[in-house]
């Protein structure tokens, strides 16, 4: 937009209705006298969703990359969830909001912003499922030349799936089910001796890559190996979602579709001794998360994951489709240590090297701007894009250990998973039965845990300990007929039945006790 002021001396004003536009910097030529920027106000736009959520820690460059995950939200959260609000795309790309809505709705009270977004995802699917790439959709994503995406148009499963659980919205997940069986079918009728190879993908969209690469490095994950992990991850949504709303024969259903699928991963990207066909960390990370694996080569394949980031000098490689679950992944398996070494990692790719270089906004590229500030590449990059800040739901969950263990939070469970040098952690959620908290502390051989449990609601609280007899509660043991009941002691950890209140939990600690907390 171009506005010329009239010269008249007299206040002007230009707010216009019908556009808005995405920006860091405001330039100013010819202004007449000196510049004083207090004279100028950004007016910052974005759907009136509540603030709900906030997290912090004593690391101030991670501070600053939840800062960026949270403005990134707000300056594409509007009307729909755009991939980015600058350049000529602003357009509701559904991979994009697919692997951020946790993260989103921690953030932000976003429910109704989904629900509605959701509507329109429906409306623009195809008669035979397929769901666009963009919602609403645009001439190059609909009629005959509509398609679907693994990881994309799972927005169709996965979005409804995460308002049951973070908000206890039985009436969305009931109203998309329909959708989300037609997303399913589209795969079903895709797909070829329980494969889904075929088609179009995106794959692990941005992966670290490496230009004449001769060498390998570049973290190439077949696009068809990331399209079964999300068929299960869907069919796996519907399986709960119908169990949820009452159809047990559709349960059962996608329940025997469920373990053809996974069957089949295995028979067609598994070797006989475990590795994947594609080594790859976002490989590992999908066939772990979405639980693709026997039993019995898990654990193997999580050694693989640690080994290829060593391989990478501790650094990720992953894209869109593999960040969400990184950090989760490590956690899960035992190497929360691994996973705040990739948090902490300063230089290109990792989530702290845009911080370093000055950004305020999540970027699409792990290198939109190189060390040397030119861009990578001019023709697509963009420096407000969200989807590499699902990040967040990691650490409000892991790090802080504030998640939902029953639909709404209704129930919680708070298991914090302190490393990465930190000495404190805080989150804290305005719940739809009130304000959630967890905050721990170290200093020295002590961790403290405060939390708060709203009203209506339970809570089984694990506080981090090398000694489960040292934990107290408001400086007095454990003690089942104060309504605290302790469980036994596990993998580093110490479980505690709470009911509605506020607890300052005590327990003995040691600096270096990150790789011995357990799994979850």
């Amino acid at each position: 937009d171009t506005y010329y002021l009239r010269g008249t001396g007299q206040d002007e004003l230009l707010e216009p209705h019908f556009t808005s536009h995405g920006f860091r910097y405001l330039r100013l030529d010819a202004y007449p006298g000196p510049v004083n920027p207090a004279d100028f106000t950004a007016v910052a736009l974005y759907s009136d969703m509540p603030a709900t959520g906030s997290f912090s820690c004593s690391d101030p460059l991670v501070n600053q990359l939840q800062h960026n995950i949270q403005w990134g939200q707000n300056g594409n959260f509007l009307d729909v969830p755009t991939d980015c609000p600058q350049r000529d795309e602003r357009l509701g790309w559904t991979g994009d909001a697919e692997v951020f809505s946790r993260t989103a709705s921690f953030n932000r009270d976003a429910n109704s912003f989904f629900a509605k977004w959701l509507g329109d995802l429906a409306a623009d699917q195809g008669p035979d499922g397929a769901v666009p790439f963009v919602v609403p959709s645009m001439p190059f994503t609909r009629g005959k030349n509509l398609i679907g995406a693994a990881g994309w148009s799972d927005a169709a499963t996965v979005i409804p799936w995460d308002l049951y659980t973070l908000y206890g919205d039985r009436r969305t997940l009931a109203v998309q089910y329909p959708s989300m069986q037609r997303w399913v079918q589209y795969i079903q009728n895709k797909s070829r001796n329980n494969l889904w190879d075929t088609g179009f993908q995106f794959g692990d969209w941005l992966a670290f890559d490496v230009d004449d690469d001769n060498g390998g490095r570049s973290a190439v994950t077949s696009h068809a190996l990331v399209a079964q992990c999300f068929w299960a991850r869907s069919t796996q949504i519907l399986l709960d979602a119908a169990t949820v709303l009452g159809k047990t024969a559709d349960a059962a259903t996608y329940a025997a579709s469920l373990a053809r699928i996974k069957a089949a991963f295995v028979r067609e990207y598994v070797t006989p001794g475990g590795a994947l066909m594609s080594n790859t960390q976002t490989a590992y990370v999908l066939a772990l998360q979405f639980d693709m694996l026997p039993e019995n080569l898990r654990a193997q394949a999580a050694e693989r994951l640690v080994q290829n980031v060593a391989d990478y000098d501790t650094h990720l490689t992953t894209g869109f489709l593999g960040t969400p679950y990184l950090c989760q992944v490590l956690s899960r398996f035992g190497h929360a240590d691994v996973a705040y070494k990739l948090l902490l990692q300063k230089t290109y790719p990792s989530w702290l090297y845009p911080v370093t270089m000055g950004a305020t906004t999540m970027w699409e590229r792990w290198n939109s701007m190189r060390p040397d500030s030119t861009f990578a590449p001019p023709s697509m990059t963009s420096f407000n894009h969200y989807a590499y800040g699902a990040i967040g739901d990691w650490l409000y969950t892991t790090v802080a250990g504030l998640d939902a263990a029953a639909p709404g939070y209704h129930q919680l469970v708070v298991r914090p998973q302190p490393g990465g040098g930190f000495t404190q952690a805080t989150a804290t959620l305005e719940t739809g039965y009130g304000p959630a908290r967890s905050h721990w502390h170290t200093s020295g051989d002590q961790l403290t845990l405060d939390v708060t449990v709203p009203p209506n609601a339970t809570a089984t609280v694990y506080v981090p300990t090398t000694a489960p007899g040292s934990v107290r509660e408001g400086n007095r043991p454990l003690d089942a007929s104060r309504g605290l009941p302790a469980g036994p002691a596990q993998a580093g950890y110490q479980p505690v039945q709470v009911g509605s209140g506020q607890y300052h939990f005590t327990a003995a600690w040691a600096p270096k006790a990150t790789a011995a907390l357990g799994s979850h």
